[in-house]
């Protein structure tokens, strides 16, 4: 669905060159009363976008995938955001499998030997159960990320979810990304302060020498096997 059809419905117009502010007030607006949800992986878009959409409402949905492996900054994280935004609920839609069956089931270390299997489980087919009956996929995607998101529109139609996606960042790069997190004081991440610029599992993340928090590569993720994206949003997998 192109952005330019969706842009004259209603008072308020968006186009790609609207701020991320401007898109999300005009989404709020456009899409009152359908069930909008965030997803979130807690990395420094995501926090950025909480903190606007947190502005804005007074009651919203961030849905995260606990994956079981997350790092211990990343659920201290969590929960100094859910004090800083009474308005936001956080919904832990993970899957339930514990590294225990699923080592039972597939064999140890499967994140190792198949990582496109361990994501699937993890984090693709949670995010299927979690996104069913959503209208509007709020999303802290930037085209900037990765070559494979390059093409990413700020407002798109999602075939695999049958969702409206919304990426108010998407044109925006990290040291925009950095300069609001530091105006408005935003909590985040303190592993991007030690070199990780794109946060996931613990076994599947390596910081990057020399990655300082303006920083932004996914050279960290599954280093070593070619792999650069968990397969959620379409890519990858």
């Amino acid at each position: 669905m192109n952005l330019t059809v969706l842009r004259q419905n209603g008072n308020g117009k968006v186009s790609e060159s609207s701020t991320p502010i401007e898109i999300i007030d005009w989404m709020l607006e456009r899409f009152a009363g359908r069930r909008m949800v965030a997803t979130t992986a807690f990395g420094m878009e995501g926090c950025a976008l909480l903190d606007m959409l947190a502005e804005r409402v007074t009651r919203f949905t961030v849905v995260y995938l606990d994956t079981h492996f997350f790092f211990p900054e990343t659920h201290e994280l969590r929960r100094r955001l859910a004090q800083r935004y009474p308005q936001i609920e956080f919904v832990n839609r993970g899957t339930t499998l514990t590294a225990e069956q699923q080592a039972e089931l597939y064999g140890e270390r499967l994140w190792e030997r198949d990582p496109d299997l361990c994501c699937k489980l993890r984090k693709v087919d949670p995010l299927v159960d979690a996104l069913c009956g959503v209208d509007v996929w709020v999303t802290g995607l930037r085209r900037g990320q990765s070559s494979t998101r390059a093409g990413l529109e700020v407002v798109e139609w999602d075939w695999k979810y049958e969702l409206l996606k919304v990426s108010p960042l998407a044109g925006w790069d990290r040291p925009q990304v950095w300069q609001y997190i530091r105006e408005h004081g935003v909590p985040y991440n303190v592993l991007h302060e030690r070199g990780y610029p794109s946060i996931g599992c613990m076994q599947c993340t390596q910081p990057v020498p020399g990655a300082g928090v303006q920083d932004y590569t996914r050279a960290g993720r599954w280093a070593g096997t070619g792999k650069t994206e968990c397969g959620m949003h379409g890519y990858g997998i």
